[in-house]
């Protein structure tokens, strides 16, 4: 655009060039074409903001403040209508290969693992938007997508692993359904692929210039009893955002889970996993409380941001002492743009009724009772795709709960991921 003004303010300083006035007016029509697209450009990054913020449980973004405003050679009436729609589609392919090692009684495993997630947002009215989102893997298990590979080349299991309706008043957000979780999250309590069910809802206020505050609510109807009582869960998170520097950004969520698991009728061992069980039922009860905190320095630029995050869970309801788990993640740089390269590292822990097993990661087949550590590589080709090799190293935690693992059985699982977005 730069060099189009200068060639213009060139053409009407120079006196040979100042009768030229259909260069001129050509020159003028591009102008005005550049602004176009720079409206529709502006007004398409407010709607992807305004649809981000709402798939996050937060506030409607902001308007974009700095689009270019009307100039007289461009009227309203001939400016073209900036597109909009209604129907928003996403979704990811993730292939993966995986080897699973062990220095003691566990047999050695390969095998091929595929997900596929397909995603669907619907806006009815500017207040009002619904959505789904359908994935592949066992729809019994309510913390994995994934698929492996065999079985004879049988065909894929797909199901529909959301389905919501979401209302926005301001900064406030209402959802309803079988719905994305409304909290921040480490792997330690919620597995990135769970989707409860019930109702939610959350606000968001601005308290500073740098400081927000969240604070998010859920009724999850974990499993409803057509005779005798249901099994739900009532929690909250409040979170707390702020940057005290324009290189550092640090975020504090406190949130507590209540939950009544008063039926298992639809559980299965799938969903028990390592919790202590008696008689058919949970041994425990589950109060959790989660403490997370994450830093973000960006001191080495943008290209390489730090962050430090940590999650503390704590079970009030454990009917034995193995009721507390840590997670610690740290990583540097990013994965979002062509070239971009990230490497982690994690530790981890949990006592086996720390946290609700059914509920909380699938990285590798121990759920709860277990010392583990992590190291990820990510890197991004092309944009929409990015390759990650993630390593666990791993073992039971404590004698008494290991189940078919030796206490000191150190495992091993390696990942080789290729995620496609689209």
């Amino acid at each position: 655009m730069r060099p189009l003004l200068s060639l213009l303010l060139m053409v009407s300083a120079t006196p040979g060039l100042a009768q030229s006035a259909p260069e001129i007016s050509d020159l003028r029509r591009q102008l005005d074409a550049l602004r176009v697209d720079q409206l529709r450009t502006a007004a398409r990054m407010a709607e992807l903001e305004n649809a981000l913020k709402r798939l996050e449980g937060g506030a409607s973004a902001s308007p974009v403040t700095d689009a270019p405003s009307t100039t007289p050679a461009m009227e309203q009436s001939s400016r073209p209508a900036v597109p909009s729609s209604r129907l928003q589609l996403s979704g990811d392919v993730r292939l993966r290969y995986e080897a699973n090692f062990s220095d003691q009684n566990r047999r050695n495993r390969d095998r091929g693992v595929l997900r596929a997630r397909l995603r669907a947002a619907y806006t009815v009215a500017d207040w009002l938007e619904v959505g789904g989102q359908i994935v592949t893997g066992d729809p019994d298990d309510p913390n994995s997508a994934d698929v492996a590979l065999s079985n004879f080349a049988d065909d894929l299991q797909v199901s529909l692993d959301q389905a919501w309706a979401r209302a926005t008043f301001g900064r406030l957000v209402l959802q309803g359904g079988k719905l994305p979780l409304p909290f921040s999250r480490t792997d330690l309590v919620w597995d990135g692929d769970v989707s409860p069910q019930g109702a939610s809802a959350a606000v968001t206020l601005p308290v500073a210039r740098t400081v927000s505050i969240k604070a998010a609510g859920l009724f999850f109807l974990v499993d409803e009893a057509a005779v005798g009582k249901d099994g739900s869960m009532i929690g909250g998170q409040i979170s707390v955002e702020t940057q005290p520097s324009r290189r550092f950004m640090l975020n504090l969520s406190v949130g507590y889970y209540d939950y009544k698991l008063n039926s298992l009728a639809g559980g299965d061992a799938g969903d028990f996993r390592s919790n202590l069980i008696a008689h058919g039922r949970y041994l425990s009860d589950y109060n959790l409380l989660d403490v997370i905190g994450v830093i973000t320095w960006t001191g080495l630029g943008t290209q390489w941001p730090v962050r430090l995050s940590a999650d503390y869970v704590h079970n009030f309801g454990a009917a034995v002492p193995a009721d507390s788990g840590i997670e610690f993640d740290l990583a540097m740089g990013k994965a979002n743009r062509q070239g971009d390269w990230r490497f982690g590292y994690g530790y981890a822990q949990a006592d086996v009724d720390a946290v609700l097993a059914a509920f909380s990661h699938d990285n590798t087949d121990i759920p709860t009772n277990y010392v583990q550590h992590s190291l990820s590589i990510d890197y991004v080709p092309v944009s929409n795709v990015t390759l990650n090799a993630t390593l666990y190293h791993y073992r039971p935690k404590a004698s008494p709960y290991t189940g078919i693992n030796a206490t000191h059985d150190w495992l091993d699982r390696l990942r080789l991921n290729v995620l496609l977005n689209f």
